[in-house]
């Protein structure tokens, strides 16, 4: 039984399961600084059976992406929605990077683990929509839906992966690693 974020579970008993799990994999990796776990180690801190952990997850790998997930949904989302009537990007993306600094270990462990690829497509298709609205705010009609679209994408990626290789390399100072992305992001906008 794979419960999935855009399924939440009605029964308070199965999501007070599921954040257990989820906290207690978050508390693990942060702590060790890698994705060295075992779904026994996570079900001991979670004080369920691992049966539990993989009736919710499947496996070790869902485990972790959706722990990733889950933090990115809890605490980046909601944080850079509140900026939708903005049209400077710039405070969207300090708090993009706050966050993954905030939470660099963590983060960090599983950029470099078996479910990097997993969770870097998963911040992808969390964070597009974000851009696509920031892409919208700024072109207006100037440009197509699907222009919109495959800009957002474009620069969704990309950003991702220079986020991805800021944390592994040790995500320090989120305010100049923003004026980075901010410069690249503006070069690429300005090209025509």
């Amino acid at each position: 039984m794979d419960l999935h974020e855009d399924e939440p579970a009605r029964d308070p008993r199965v999501r007070r399961t599921r954040a257990a799990v989820l906290k207690a994999a978050f508390d693990l990796l942060t702590e060790r600084g890698t994705t060295a776990v075992t779904v026994s180690e996570i079900a001991e801190a979670a004080d369920v059976s691992r049966r539990v952990v993989y009736q919710h997850f499947g496996d070790l790998d869902t485990v972790l992406l959706e722990t990733g997930l889950d933090l990115a949904r809890r605490e980046l989302l909601p944080r850079l929605t509140d900026f939708r009537e903005v049209v400077d990007g710039r405070a969207e993306t300090v708090v993009m990077a706050q966050h993954f600094a905030d939470h660099k270990v963590f983060y960090r462990a599983l950029l470099t683990g078996s479910c990097a690829y997993a969770l870097d497509r998963g911040l992808i298709s969390l964070l597009l929509p974000v851009n696509r609205q920031g892409i919208e705010r700024l072109y207006g009609d100037r440009l197509s839906a699907r222009a919109v679209d495959d800009l957002a994408a474009f620069i969704t990626g990309g950003a991702g992966s220079f986020v991805t290789a800021w944390v592994i390399e040790g995500a320090h100072d989120p305010e100049a690693f923003t004026d980075r992305l901010i410069a690249v992001i503006s070069a690429l906008m300005e090209v025509r």
